[in-house]
């Protein structure tokens, strides 16, 4: 018997380069989402975040759960720069992980070339 439509979380199980971004998404993998995203080791994930959401360790706590293979966060505060705050910064720093905020745009580029390179990267993309 059907059991109906099953909503689940966003998650694509693997590492990709990001396609294109805008309108309010990204494009990976032949796939598209629509919203903000966390690039992580264990997959990209649907992330409930936009430009104005506070940037608080609560908010990157999935981040912080696979911080055992992260180097390098880089995160993609939409349209303009935004400041991460302290809180933030010592939460990702004590577990052994650089930060860096920068647009969105620019965060895919690096992201994208990092990811190439092999190395230990993650990115949290606000979309725009």
């Amino acid at each position: 018997m059907a059991k109906g439509i099953e909503i689940r979380a966003a998650h694509f199980p693997g590492r990709a380069p990001i396609d294109a971004y805008g309108n309010g998404g990204f494009r990976f993998a032949d796939m598209s989402h629509r919203g903000s995203i966390l690039c992580l080791p264990s997959g990209i994930h649907g992330w409930d975040m936009d430009m104005s959401k506070p940037l608080s360790a609560e908010n990157f706590r999935r981040v912080l759960d696979e911080a055992n293979d992260i180097e390098v966060l880089l995160v993609g505060t939409g349209t303009e720069l935004r400041r991460l705050p302290e809180e933030l910064k010592l939460a990702l720093k004590s577990r052994g992980i650089s930060s860096d905020p920068m647009s969105t745009g620019a965060a895919v580029r690096t992201f994208n070339i990092m990811l190439a390179e092999q190395r230990a990267v993650a990115a949290a993309l606000i979309a725009v």
